[in-house]
């Protein structure tokens, strides 16, 4: 896989169609998409929110992810948290594993909780999606366009 590696963060997978337009973008790629075991159990424990039929789909939806991205688990070293901060100490171990992974990139809507001045300190950029994607099209509007496409005509059916 090409491009900068990116920790994406559950509040971007859980949505199905920002995870599809998301991932469909690193398929072509056009970045590395990264996450850790953690991250994949905050979605699902978020699914459950949606009633009883949440957990089974998230957990279906997972392991698909799963599948499709062998390489995308990163398993933070035991002590690597306890070396960071930032404001909620429950979104650490999305830092933990970025930082693990050597990823460039935190990609997260939650910008309060992951400070830019906080991540630079680890060599870390925060993106949000809508933004990393408005930037993408602006430099491969083509591929962003099939893969937008393709997201609509999966959702439509």
């Amino acid at each position: 896989m090409a491009g900068p590696r990116i920790l994406i963060d559950a509040n971007v997978l859980y949505p199905t169609v920002m995870r599809e337009l998301v991932l469909g973008v690193a398929g072509q790629g056009l970045f590395t998409p990264l996450w850790s075991d953690r991250i994949l159990e905050e979605w699902r424990l978020a699914a459950a929110k949606i009633g009883p039929e949440g957990i089974p789909q998230a957990e279906a939806e997972i392991a698909l992810l799963r599948r499709d991205w062998p390489h995308a688990v990163i398993t933070p070293a035991p002590g690597t948290a306890r070396a960071l901060w930032l404001p909620d100490p429950d979104d650490v171990h999305v830092l933990a594993a970025a930082v693990e992974a050597r990823a460039q990139s935190i990609m997260t809507r939650n910008a309060r909780d992951f400070p830019t001045r906080l991540l630079a300190e680890s060599g870390i950029t925060r993106v949000d999606p809508d933004g990393y994607l408005r930037d993408l099209w602006r430099e491969a509007p083509d591929t962003l366009a099939a893969v937008a496409e393709s997201v609509r005509a999966e959702a439509e059916r």
